[in-house]
């Protein structure tokens, strides 16, 4: 029997249903949902909808949720802000809160050096900046980005993103110097590689990159997600990362780590960053950073934030004083509540269940992530690799109307990832994992997929 989910209705319910023609009506198709229902209330790790029907959230706002839905501490930390200013504009009367989490952005953040940080309102938002930043600092105007890679919906951003349908479809032209390099896909490598043969194959396509695509003198950064976030959680070895860092060293080419879907606890870190044991110049933050308010961060080197001159960085909204309110308490809450050591005890239980039912189910090809940011790749021929997309819509439709929350990803559209919030409770966890696996076992013993 269910504890933590109850579905009353069918989705949609009928006060959903109402609700949804309405959005029809007024919303553009192209703003797209995972589930044709709307939220009503939500706390930690559940959503309970306009019908009643309460979910496990095993998707978090697409991983903007760690500390979890309606945080007491959160919702303290906004009551008090509104009651005395919601926004000034930081360039025309400044405020403590972005003072105080800038200063405490700057000491998370990986290296002993001077720091800067820069506040805006979304990730898409951080990476452009991070990109004019580095331009500014550097002279130049190449900017690499990776295969798979994602970085936001903006034009530049969209030019640094991979994948085509559905963010880049007759959305062009697209913003000119931006160039896309490999990136290690270790469970998509030649038969014939072992992972360290691969993981050097790579990095010498990197180094040839650098001579046949584009010339090291002319690039400004590079942008490289610690773990590929929409690409389908693509964990890259460490010595690929690293030898990336060096080359960039090398040839006065700012490292842009894009920690908005890792960091804050996501991958048992602050920063995934740390993880490969590199430092990068400048970190791009958001997500889980506002505990659900728009926030988006860069945070550099002192000499490389400081390039650009007055007037020429910001924005009406940036660093908005709720936002910072709320990201301050959601670094004291993962400090208290030690939740980057609880991403890792949730991390580790979702990884060995995966890797239990693979042992039984063909359509499971690979089951990988850091922390608690895990992936499962669906796959219709196990031998072959096959990428099963439709398999993995038809798993992730029936856990929804089982009462769980869940997301796909990858280039193939055929991952399902996991973003429960970090405050999710064992019992909570263990539920959601059943519905998961009873979804996929379900749904894999009455298909007749054989293909993508």
């Amino acid at each position: 029997m269910s504890k933590h989910t109850l579905i009353n209705t069918s989705l949609p319910g009928p006060l959903a249903s109402e609700l949804l023609k309405r959005r029809h009506r007024i919303v553009p198709e192209a703003v797209s949902y995972g589930i044709p229902t709307f939220a009503k209330e939500a706390e930690g790790a559940k959503v309970t909808d306009v019908d009643g029907n309460t979910f496990i959230d095993f998707a978090g706002a697409i991983g903007t949720i760690n500390v979890g839905h309606c945080h007491p501490k959160v919702k303290e930390a906004l009551h008090d802000q509104v009651e005395k200013y919601i926004h000034t504009g930081f360039n025309i009367m400044m405020y403590e809160p972005y003072i105080a989490l800038a200063e405490k952005l700057a000491e998370l953040a990986p290296g002993h050096h001077n720091k800067k940080v820069l506040l805006q309102n979304s990730g898409a938002e951080a990476v452009e900046n991070a990109v004019k930043v580095a331009r500014k600092y550097t002279g130049r105007q190449a900017i690499v980005t990776f295969a798979n890679g994602f970085h936001g919906r903006t034009l530049m951003t969209m030019s640094m993103t991979s994948k085509v349908k559905p963010y880049k479809f007759e959305f062009g032209p697209f913003a000119p110097e931006v160039y896309k390099a490999p990136f290690p896909y270790a469970y998509r490598r030649p038969q014939s590689m072992s992972e360290e043969e691969y993981n050097n194959f790579i990095i010498e396509q990197f180094k040839d990159f650098l001579l046949k695509e584009v010339a090291p003198e002319t690039i400004a950064a590079v942008v490289m997600e610690p773990i590929q976030g929409e690409g389908g959680f693509i964990v890259p070895d460490k010595s690929f990362v690293q030898a990336v860092k060096n080359l960039c060293e090398q040839h006065g080419i700012l490292f842009v780590a894009d920690e908005i879907q890792t960091g804050f606890g996501r991958t048992g870190r602050y920063f995934t960053s740390e993880y490969y044991e590199i430092i990068p110049d400048l970190i791009t933050v958001s997500k889980s950073l506002g505990a659900g308010t728009p926030i988006s961060g860069v945070i550099g080197r002192q000499e490389i934030m400081d390039a650009a001159n007055p007037g020429e960085l910001g924005g009406t909204y940036s660093g908005n004083p709720m936002g910072c309110r709320a990201a301050l308490a959601a670094i004291d809450i993962i400090e208290e509540e030690g939740l980057n050591q609880r991403a890792n005890v949730i991390g580790q239980k979702v990884k060995d269940t995966f890797h239990h039912l693979a042992e039984q189910l063909d359509c499971i090809g690979d089951v990988r992530g850091l922390g608690a940011m895990v992936a499962v790749e669906i796959v219709s021929d196990k031998e072959n690799k096959t990428p099963a997309k439709g398999l993995a819509a038809k798993i992730i439709s029936t856990a929804q109307q089982q009462g769980l929350l869940v997301l796909g990803a990858g280039v193939y559209g055929n991952v399902i990832r996991f973003l429960m919030p970090l405050v999710i409770t064992n019992e909570e966890l263990k539920e959601g994992l059943l519905i998961m696996e009873n979804s996929i076992r379900t749904v894999w013993q009455n298909s007749t997929y054989t293909s993508v």
